[in-house]
């Protein structure tokens, strides 16, 4: 397989973030909110990447 558990646990863990961001941003209903501005564009960002990162994750097998 070329991902592995570690790896799947990783993008599980972006998705969720990614999740609870839009849906913060839905309860909020304000484009104008203080979470919809400020704090969804930093976690959206860091997740898309962090779901990136997971996707090119190797673990070091073979390490002496």
């Amino acid at each position: 397989m070329p991902l592995g558990t570690v790896n799947y646990l990783y993008i599980a863990l972006g998705a969720a973030v990614i999740a609870l961001s839009y849906a913060g941003m839905y309860l909020e209903k304000s484009v104008d909110g203080i979470f919809s501005l400020y704090i969804a564009p930093f976690t959206l960002t860091g997740a898309y990447l962090w779901v990136l990162y997971a996707i090119f994750y190797r673990t070091k097998e073979g390490k002496s």
